[in-house]
């Protein structure tokens, strides 16, 4: 049975939109910093474009391909990869984010291991979510689940108790929601 890639259709414009929230990725990543940065779900990498002057190489993970075709790969080096299950050694990244992904991984838990084990020892996660807690989020879970996609949303104290270990804060701010895990 063939799923269809919701991800790979949407890609071409997902890729023209810009992402408007980098002075707060910025803040609560704590960059500039010296070092490479993971952007784990970060499909086309409008993300990863936004702050790749502020660290020295940026690699954009994702599992569908047809994102990851959009992302420029003269500043960006892309990988295909699920984040249950991460091809990188331990302790690789001074910082790891994921922005609106997580809710769409198979495997909370698995995913909360892998981001960890890849952040060196005194390294920043930021997990950037839609805050299901809100009205506009709830119908964006709806949507989702009527396009038959897997999301499957947390609120951020759920979050939160996918790490056992490392200093945590979550930020909300307008129907986002910021986790951030310092290792």
């Amino acid at each position: 049975m063939r799923v269809f890639d919701h991800f790979a259709f949407i890609a071409p414009l997902y890729a023209r939109v810009a992402y408007s929230k980098t002075d707060m990725m910025r803040s609560v990543a704590s960059l500039p910093v010296r070092g490479n940065l993971l952007d784990v779900g970060g499909g086309t990498g409008r993300v990863a474009s936004a702050i790749r002057d502020l660290v020295d190489e940026v690699i954009v993970a994702d599992v569908s391909l047809g994102m990851l075709k959009e992302a420029p790969l003269s500043t960006l080096r892309p990988v295909c990869s699920g984040s249950e299950s991460l091809p990188f050694a331990d302790n690789s990244f001074e910082r790891v984010i994921m922005v609106d992904a997580l809710h769409h991984v198979i495997d909370h838990n698995d995913t909360a291991r892998e981001l960890l084990r890849v952040l060196k020892p005194g390294g920043v996660l930021v997990i950037e979510e839609p805050d299901i807690r809100t009205f506009g989020v709830k119908l964006i879970a709806v949507a989702e689940k009527l396009l038959l996609m897997r999301s499957h949303f947390l609120a951020p104290d759920e979050i939160l108790k996918l790490f056992l270990n490392g200093e945590k804060q979550v930020k909300a701010v307008d129907g986002t929601a910021w986790i951030i895990i310092k290792k």
